[in-house]
């Protein structure tokens, strides 16, 4: 959902008024009053962001909503999604199955999408079944077929529930996608901004994050549009809220790679009167367990199926390992499984021989700081650590000790020391692949796979076209125009605004 404005938002909750009638609402209704009132729950979903808030202990970004969403209850500090993109990370936490078990692994199965294996729900089915009054607002984007009218009861608001009807929502805000919004009440001086030491110091990555951590600021007000208008209801004190983004940032070395640049994201869990606030929490949450967490809390039994487990009302997680996988991104054929605990990262590349930057034409269109990337390592001026992620090939496995290695530099497979850690996170991902049934050891018809590659690099050429590039353009030359695009933006921001603090490049 990408609200605009509080009054876009209320004009979105005020639009019906009419009441539902009938249905499992009914059926479940005696039994509801036995258990007593059960909560609203509001699942607000960030796109494409890892932890970077300011209650996360990001320094230059200013997020209060959030922030005091924290500081009102739960705040996660492991939470890690199942995959790096959206369609198949959103597809795991609306079935609370890992996205390789159900066959939805595969980022933009065009032709290919397939009927989720039997008994597999989403559990929006579960909670309608239940009694709720089901709401989902702006971005699904599951990789599997199913049928909406089944387990949602509405696309617009949750005003046509009836009387005493418990609803459940979920929201996603597209403001942190790329291209990035800049944020005209709170700029923030690129100067302020802690890179991390994946990315080399160059003004336009550090004009580039800066843009991401303001489309970050302007996320955080659209959810205190959505806050308020509980309050105005009155309906805040019986309402579970998790926030929690679909997966990493937009960067190289984030969305797409089983890094914890991709993985790694924020969860917030406010519930007045049940969840003490000022909580922070660090146990290993996996993005599976959205759904059966979700179900717990609405009183519903979690299926015995799940992969998830719930963290609330009970904390049942109980992960020593959260697992991760990376398959086809668009016509971007790849496959990369990752197993972390809280001290150790171990990630296994099927791909070697290809290098991690292999043509994706979103990822050409959209990251200025690629570029960069590009043109330094051809340079010779990227670190030893930055470098790795710019060669043209691999290795089979990586190995990081995140205590002291968090941004996963060194890589330590290799290492006699590691010998002992690096065989028992080998047999955990073996083991998972077996037990869950990892459906990415089974190419796709390699026909298929070739005709989504195909229409990526007609895609890709056609954009790159547009923008006045030669089929043989250089990295130099697409980083002069983004440089171009940036000093415009900058002019642009400063010609409005009277002044160009915080938005100079």
């Amino acid at each position: 959902m990408r609200v605009t404005g509080r009054r876009d938002f209320l004009k979105m909750i005020a639009c019906s008024a009419a009441g539902v009638a009938g249905g499992p609402f009914l059926a479940n209704a005696a039994r509801s009053r036995k258990q007593g009132k059960r909560p609203n729950i509001l699942l607000l979903i960030a796109e494409d962001m890892c932890a970077d808030l300011s209650c996360y202990g990001v320094p230059a970004v200013h997020t209060p909503v959030l922030d005091g969403l924290a500081g009102d209850g739960i705040r996660y500090s492991h939470a890690f999604v199942t995959g790096p993109v959206c369609s198949a990370s959103r597809s795991a936490i609306m079935t609370g199955m890992y996205q390789t078990s159900i066959g939805a692994h595969n980022h933009r199965t065009r032709g290919g999408k397939k009927d989720l294996p039997h008994p597999v729900k989403p559990y929006t089915k579960y909670l309608k079944d239940a009694g709720y009054y089901t709401v989902i607002k702006g971005k699904t984007d599951c990789n599997f077929n199913w049928d909406q009218k089944e387990s949602v009861s509405s696309t617009k608001d949750w005003s046509g529930r009836a009387e005493g009807q418990p609803f459940f929502c979920q929201m996603s805000f597209s403001v942190t996608h790329r291209t990035f919004v800049r944020d005209p009440e709170r700029p923030i001086n690129p100067a302020d901004v802690d890179l991390p030491p994946v990315y080399p110091e160059h003004p336009l990555i550090r004009r580039d994050w800066t843009d991401y951590l303001e489309s970050v600021q302007v996320m955080d007000r659209r959810v205190g549009e959505v806050l308020k208008q509980l309050d105005d209801e009155g309906v805040a004190d019986d309402t579970v809220i998790i926030f929690i983004g679909d997966h990493g940032r937009c960067m190289p070395r984030g969305k797409q790679f089983c890094y914890d640049g991709g993985l790694h994201v924020p969860l917030i869990v406010r519930w007045p009167g049940t969840v003490k606030g000022g909580q922070v929490r660090d146990e290993l949450i996996s993005g599976i367990d959205i759904s059966a967490t979700i179900l717990a809390c609405a009183g519903v039994k979690v299926p015995d199926y799940m992969e998830g487990r719930p963290f609330l009302p009970q904390d049942k997680t109980n992960r020593k390992y959260v697992f991760s996988a990376r398959d086809r991104c668009d016509g971007t054929i790849d496959r990369i499984r990752s197993v972390r605990s809280h001290d150790y990262k171990y990630l296994r590349n099927f791909y070697p021989e290809r290098p991690y930057t292999q043509l994706n034409a979103y990822k050409e269109k959209q990251y200025p700081p690629l570029q960069v990337l590009k043109v330094l390592y051809k340079q010779g001026k990227l670190t030893p650590g930055q470098a790795h992620f710019m060669k043209p090939t691999r290795p089979k496995e990586e190995l990081y000790d995140l205590r002291k290695d968090p941004y996963e530099l060194k890589n330590l497979a290799g290492e006699p020391k590691s010998r002992k850690v690096l065989k028992e996170f080998r047999s955990q991902l073996d083991n998972w692949i077996k037990t869950t049934g990892d459906k990415g050891q089974t190419p796709e018809d390699p026909l298929y796979a070739n005709d989504e590659y195909q229409k990526m690099v007609e895609i890709h050429k056609a954009a790159m076209k547009k923008l006045g590039f030669a089929p043989d353009y250089t990295p130099e030359e697409h980083l002069a125009w983004w440089e171009k695009e940036f000093a415009a933006k900058a002019a642009k921001q400063k010609g409005s605004s009277g002044h160009g603090h915080g938005h100079a490049h």
